[in-house]
């Protein structure tokens, strides 16, 4: 209340907003953490995994007690105990191309927390033709991208723009890389922070620019890229 540019008016913004996070492991534990706790208005959460020992270490919401549950079911629980007048909507179903379209349209704000270039190619195309806010980060070893589009404004690229050719799994998948747990929340909370800045109306964001992360060598440097010809952001 207290923040400049914030206060009581940013606040009400705040409430009044719709986030939906698709994918909530190592990068979406943290942004729903953060904007439940920020008072975000309606929180919906996709995922279709159960809690796992092996994500214990990087999702930082869930323990030992949670492996074997839906992690949907679990975080909705927990944002109860944290904020309880968050309207929480879970998606339990995998994410695809039959229910993308759906979920998405209820949602102002798309996060990208997949592990996948198939989920977050799928999101790039839908939030692009539904003209949403769309944030997207991937993780792998010390490693981080975000990028942040917004989809209502006509000359912003895409990340299509970025991945001209078919991505490769093996490129940021901490699944196949390994990753340690810090870098995971550090990427999330960027990506909810800049939610947070979409929905106050801040600037300085990321237009036609990825952010890279090094934590190894603790680096962070933005690279520009343009809109492409024969890009599907151009055929809207």
């Amino acid at each position: 209340m207290v923040l400049k540019n914030v206060g009581t008016i940013g606040q009400k913004k705040i409430l009044n907003s719709n986030v939906l996070i698709v994918g909530v492991g190592g990068l979406g534990c943290p942004i729903v953490d953060y904007l439940s706790r920020a008072g975000v208005g309606k929180i919906g959460i996709v995922d279709h995994d159960k809690v796992d020992a092996s994500n214990i270490h990087r999702q930082s919401i869930y323990t030992l007690k949670d492996i074997g549950k839906y992690k949907v079911e679990v975080l909705k629980k927990k944002i109860i105990d944290i904020n309880p007048d968050v309207k929480t909507k879970i998606y339990k179903n995998k994410f695809n191309n039959k229910n993308a379209y759906k979920i998405l349209n209820q949602f102002d704000i798309i996060v990208d927390g997949s592990d996948n270039f198939k989920t977050k190619f799928l999101l790039n195309y839908l939030a692009n033709k539904l003209r949403k806010i769309f944030i997207v980060g991937a993780i792998s070893g010390y490693n981080g991208h975000i990028f942040s589009f917004n989809f209502k404004k006509n000359d912003v690229a895409c990340l299509k723009c970025f991945y001209q050719s078919e991505v490769n799994e093996e490129v940021l998948n901490c699944e196949t890389d390994g990753i340690l747990g810090p870098v995971a929340g550090i990427v999330g909370n960027i990506q909810a922070n800049e939610v947070l800045k979409y929905i106050l109306g801040l600037k300085n964001e990321l237009k036609n620019k990825i952010l890279i992360i090094d934590l190894l060598n603790l680096t962070f440097r933005q690279t520009r890229f343009s809109k492409k010809k024969n890009c599907i952001c151009r055929k809207r």
